[in-house]
């Protein structure tokens, strides 16, 4: 009879890579953050911290659980970064690893709390229930990985995947349900690629049998993650390639990355040897420790009892689930740890972008250029991954609603009008470098990427229409 299968390795190379992917997360976030959630920044944490102080009380610190409690200041910000970093180095050299987990996760979580409408991505509340799991994979000594939660790391894989092809076809939308969504995404999602325009120039036909491998990847693949070894080890390829393909057209920060080390978990040991050229297995396991039984089931039923009718909900059945479910799931919600998934539920058709002038007389305007997003449609789509650009991400969210859409947004163009430094670090040059505007607008322009020809023939990538006045603000004298 062959020995069970080991999952030692399996846990070190997984909770390694989860470490990287933490770092990059920290370390994007830190070249941002003053400008995003700063004393001046877009959306001072402060000022969420005091208007919970007044509306919730005592629950305020459940509601809301971050570190920012206990200071909003900027240099409290870089240390919870910092101090995020410095973790992350150390559990993906190996040190201290459950510790800097647990560490990793409390800071996330705070900073994601923090962050308001600019942490609110799916990858955010991806990793910090990716990182909660990891919290209970992890162990002291030659203790063996726990299979409940390793199941549970393969089962948060199965939602990741099958639930964003799930909401794609339960939406209703025409464009998914006939095939031509993808003649649309090269060039309506959110931060496009320079190899966005190259895949949007392919003909229908190809876009059609485009849409067919999404749904393949996103359908068929997924329940082989709970196959035998074979198929995990056909999903473990299928799903990195996938991957893979969606981070060479598109910017989605560190989701790709994050995706591909979860599915870390779906090969064994042998695999892992063989495939880092390790010829001895690990040294042999020890006894699990007695107390993981009472902590590690408890827990596992609770996720489950939450992320289930999560996952059922997806196929919009209507389902009305008993009374403690949603309860349960609402009063663990504030600690984003299970968590419902699925991404491009309807497909966009149109891009808007909005851009944002300043003018000193209200009649003679000029234009704050963005470090990612579309502006000059002579500029080519840029590569951001894995840094998440979250102000420009955002801008693309603003466009899609109207301005009482997006309150930050008006935030943001009056942190221009006063000339705050961090805010202004958030962009690419400040076309008012001696003193800020009087005025600061909004407008918006429609965008599509150029053909074959239409470039050929001027160079350019985008072609846009004539703008359309979105919002205003002046500057408020002192």
């Amino acid at each position: 009879m062959a020995a069970p299968a080991a999952y030692s390795l399996t846990r070190q190379v997984f909770l390694r890579g989860l470490a990287v992917i933490y770092l990059i997360a920290f370390l994007s976030l830190w070249v941002q953050i003053d400008g995003l959630i700063g004393i001046n920044g877009i959306l001072p944490i402060k000022t969420l911290l005091q208007e919970a102080h007044s509306v919730w009380g005592p629950e305020r610190y459940w509601r809301l659980p971050t570190l920012c409690w206990l200071n909003s200041g900027n240099s409290f910000l870089h240390f919870q970064c910092a101090l995020g970093s410095l973790a992350a180095l150390a559990a993906g050299a190996g040190f201290v690893q459950l510790p800097a987990f647990v560490l990793m996760w409390v800071l996330y979580l705070s900073l994601c709390v923090a962050g308001q409408d600019f942490l609110e991505f799916q990858w955010d509340i991806l990793l910090t229930e990716v990182g909660f799991l990891a919290i209970l994979f992890s162990a002291r000594g030659a203790a063996p990985p726990s299979r409940t939660i390793l199941w549970l790391l393969r089962w948060l894989v199965f939602r990741v995947m099958f639930m964003s092809g799930v909401v794609k076809l339960s939406s209703g939308d025409p464009n998914w349900r006939n095939w031509t969504a993808l003649q649309y995404h090269y060039w309506t999602q959110p931060l496009p690629t320079w190899t966005s325009w190259f895949a949007a120039q392919w003909p229908p036909k190809f876009q059609h049998f485009s849409c067919g491998v999404v749904f393949f990847f996103e359908l068929i693949i997924p329940p082989l993650v709970f196959g035998p070894r074979l198929l995990r080890l056909v999903a473990f390829w299928a799903i990195i390639f996938f991957q893979l393909l969606i981070a060479a057209t598109g910017n989605y920060g560190f989701f790709n990355l994050l995706t591909i080390v979860l599915c870390f978990t779906l090969p064994d040991d042998r695999f892992w040897r063989r495939l880092l050229r390790r010829k001895s297995p690990a040294a042999a396991e020890g006894a699990p420790p007695r107390w993981r039984r009472y902590v590690v089931i408890p827990i596992a039923a609770a996720l489950l009892a939450i992320t289930i009718p999560e996952f059922v909900d997806a196929f919009r059945y209507g389902i009305s689930w008993p009374t403690p479910l949603p309860e349960l799931a609402r009063w663990a919600g504030p600690l984003r740890s299970a968590n419902g998934y699925g991404l491009f539920a309807v497909m966009t058709t149109t891009r808007s972008e909005l851009m944002i002038e300043g003018s000193d007389d209200g009649l003679t305007w000029k234009a704050y250029s963005f470090k990612w997003k579309p502006c000059d449609v002579m500029q080519p789509p840029s590569f951001t991954t894995p840094h998440m650009p979250r102000l420009d991400w955002q801008m693309w969210f603003a466009a899609l609603g109207g301005p009482n859409d997006s309150p930050w947004l008006f935030s943001f163009m009056q942190r221009l009008a006063e000339g705050s430094p961090d805010v202004l670090n958030l962009l690419a040059d400040n076309p008012f470098p001696d003193h800020p505007p009087q005025y600061v607008r909004a407008v918006m322009y429609d965008y599509q990427f150029t053909n074959r020809f239409e470039r050929a023939a001027t160079g350019a990538w985008w072609r846009r229409s004539e703008p359309r006045f979105f919002g205003e603000i002046s500057r408020r004298e002192p």
